[in-house]
């Protein structure tokens, strides 16, 4: 139970990555604010942690959105008096051809993926300075924020920027003993990649330790981050993908 009495916010968490985040997380004893922009899936997500005997609070919605953001950190701390962890898992991928990609793509996909992670952070870290008690700040990154990837130009620099933010917020939160990290997962099984009936074998293939990663190989690295064992790791990223950005092989 090492994460007792604790208290987090998982964005992007119905399903793959985030809902096993905070499965792990509540089963280590947190308590769990879950988010998903869809409604059926958060509640669902939501259901399945407390029949496991965890306790978690679904909250649907946009976290692209600075208002949505701050009811979830004001909703974690009236119904458990603090905040201490945040995963800034909320993110799309909008695949496209450079020379055809729309403004309004790529404002989407920046929207979400650093406006989102920006302001939670921001309104976390608000949160944990007044608390005086420190507190961890966690972003889901990729391997495409450092390594090339075809039709992914834009969700690529976004990752590469969420990396950069938590480098730069080493300068603004150590003081108040918040650590901030990222997590960089590879091929991964998930809901949604599994929807290419060749992902499993592509990716098996193309990873050197033979396999994509499965959403507990990336939550397992994510709470190392969280916990108090890695206090003194700080604007990292951690990549969690088998091996692939040694060599890189391309999938096409």
């Amino acid at each position: 139970m090492k994460f007792k009495d604790k208290v987090a916010i998982v964005t992007g968490a119905g399903q793959g990555i985030g809902l096993q985040i905070c499965r792990q997380l509540a089963a280590a004893g947190a308590s769990v604010v879950l988010n998903d922009v869809d409604a059926a899936l958060a509640e669902n997500a939501g259901k399945q942690i407390e029949e496991a005997g965890g306790t978690c609070i679904a909250m649907a919605g946009d976290t692209s959105v600075p208002d949505f953001i701050q009811q979830m950190v004001d909703t974690a701390v009236a119904q458990y008096g603090h905040l201490d962890m945040i995963v800034a898992n909320a993110g799309i991928t909008l695949f496209g051809d450079f020379f055809s990609y729309t403004p309004e793509a790529f404002n989407r996909v920046m929207q979400v993926n650093l406006g989102g992670t920006f302001f939670l952070a921001q309104a976390a870290a608000r949160q944990m300075k007044q608390q005086s008690t420190g507190g961890s700040l966690l972003f889901t990154s990729s391997v495409t924020g450092h390594q090339a990837h075809k039709n992914l130009a834009a969700y690529s620099m976004s990752k590469a920027a969420i990396e950069m933010l938590a480098k730069n917020l080493v300068i603004e939160l150590s003081e108040f003993k918040i650590n901030v990290n990222t997590v960089a997962p590879g091929a991964t099984l998930t809901e949604r990649t599994l929807e290419d009936p060749d992902y499993e074998h592509t990716w098996s293939r193309l990873t050197p330790m033979g396999r994509p990663a499965s959403v507990a190989d990336i939550a397992h690295a994510a709470l190392f981050l969280l916990s108090e064992e890695a206090r003194h790791i700080t604007g990292q990223s951690l990549l969690v993908d088998g091996g692939w950005t040694s060599i890189s092989p391309s999938p096409y």
